[in-house]
């Protein structure tokens, strides 16, 4: 049976055609993990670690979605429902979420909140906050107003959000075609229809080359595609120059390796990712480190901001193993090249894009080429003119091909292994 929202908003009269707006929520209206991590830190250190390991195995594939929702919820088994509840009342939406749902409504659209890694009593309350008219997720055992470690549902089964969805539509009286679904990540494949409008909010490498439109940054901007706009020129923020003249940096480390040695950048990298971890921590806890917070909050994206960053986390680890795995002048050469040709393709590709590559709608010509061009300058550094261009091209196609690997891991250990083969 379709659970209805109760909740009334205020809509404008309009003449536009009602439209079925499909919102996956996690990474979308709220951050993403963020309820299962808190829900971790309420349980305990151990049953915390559980989220981590199993949210891990996950993410490279080595479980599905339902396993790892099982084995969390399984630590979860005597938390009174209540305590629950407040967890979620606690986790913000993004900003510009409340807004976006009262524009839709005002333009006569139906929404829906489906979500995979969420239980239906969550959805239902974000979807009270925005003013969603369907909300869905998976349910939860529950006896004596405590959690059993039961869960179950259709959103977690193969193909049930799309049962879902075409449940919706029937009862809307709509067609597929009439839909659009705004999603991140691979969950949502079901439900990417070539009959319906499909936007991808910041999406992982499935999305990506299912979607008709990629949406980055804030959340406000998925209105722009649902209209059908034209993609403007995203403006470069102080945010985005800073944060990619921290990651440009990392063209130090292989310079002070040369001279200090590769064991102690490593000791240094691995002291590093220990206090921003700690300082990732404390930020989620409403306190500050003092100067990694600042640099954070000055760094990061506003979307960033709700949820954990991560980026520097996997930024760090690439150079590390790098560093650790390839022998000089490849591993410095690879990190050079990673270091300067990432920085370059982000900035440029934001300021000057015109062009979008066919298989990864959200990178341009552009930035491609940037990248290409100060890779190549990063490499020559440390080898000859010949293997430098021919790295920077690795570098570059492996930072424009929509990879299931987060880019600041594959791309200097790609790098590598080509230099590795070039410089025998």
């Amino acid at each position: 049976m379709l659970q209805r929202n109760g909740r009334e908003t205020l809509s404008a009269p309009t003449h536009d055609k009602s439209r079925l707006i499909i919102f996956d929520v996690e990474g979308v209206l709220i951050p993403k993990n963020r309820f299962l991590f808190e829900m971790g830190k309420k349980l305990g250190f151990t049953p915390l670690l559980k989220v981590f390991f199993y949210g891990f195995l996950y993410e490279i594939r080595l479980i599905n979605l339902r396993s790892a929702l099982r084995n969390i919820f399984s630590s979860a088994k005597g938390m009174h429902i209540e305590v629950l509840m407040q967890i979620a009342e606690k986790i913000p939406l993004v900003a510009g979420a409340e807004e976006m749902f009262l524009y839709l409504k005002s333009r006569n659209h139906k929404t829906a909140l489906i979500s995979s890694g969420l239980p239906t009593r969550i959805v239902r309350l974000m979807a009270d906050r925005v003013g969603a008219d369907y909300a869905f997720g998976f349910e939860i055992g529950v006896s004596n107003d405590r959690l059993t470690g039961e869960i179950w549902g259709d959103v977690i089964e193969d193909n049930g959000k799309l049962g879902i969805l075409k449940k919706i539509v029937a009862d809307e009286c709509l067609a597929l075609s009439d839909c659009t679904v705004v999603a991140d990540d691979r969950n949502n494949a079901s439900i990417f229809l070539k009959e319906s409008l499909k936007i991808a909010y910041n999406p992982d490498f499935v999305l990506r080359i299912k979607a008709d439109r990629i949406v980055m940054g804030g959340i406000s901007r998925v209105i722009s595609a649902i209209n059908g706009e034209p993609k403007h020129r995203v403006k470069v923020s102080r945010n985005d120059i800073l944060r990619e003249l921290i990651h440009a940096s990392g063209i130090f480390v292989p310079i002070v390796a040369s001279f200090v040695g590769i064991q102690m950048v490593a000791v240094a990298i691995i002291v590093v990712l220990g206090l921003y971890g700690t300082s990732e921590y404390l930020r989620t806890e409403g306190r500050k480190m003092p100067l990694i917070y600042s640099i954070t909050r000055k760094a990061a994206s506003p979307s960033e901001l709700y949820q954990l960053v991560l980026a520097p986390v996997y930024f760090a680890l690439g150079i590390l193993l790098t560093l650790l795995l390839f022998p000089a002048p490849a591993s410095y050469a690879a990190i050079a090249a990673f270091a300067l040709g990432d920085s370059a393709a982000s900035i440029f590709g934001s300021a000057f894009s015109k062009t979008s590559l066919p298989f990864n709608k959200d990178k341009s010509l552009e930035g491609s080429a940037a990248g290409f061009f100060f890779a190549f300058v990063g490499a020559l550094l440390f080898v000859s003119p010949l293997a430098a261009m021919v790295g920077a091209a690795i570098a570059t196609i492996v930072e424009f091909l929509p990879l299931p690997i987060n880019d600041n891991l594959i791309i200097p250990l790609c790098t590598a292994v080509a230099f590795v083969l070039i410089l025998r």
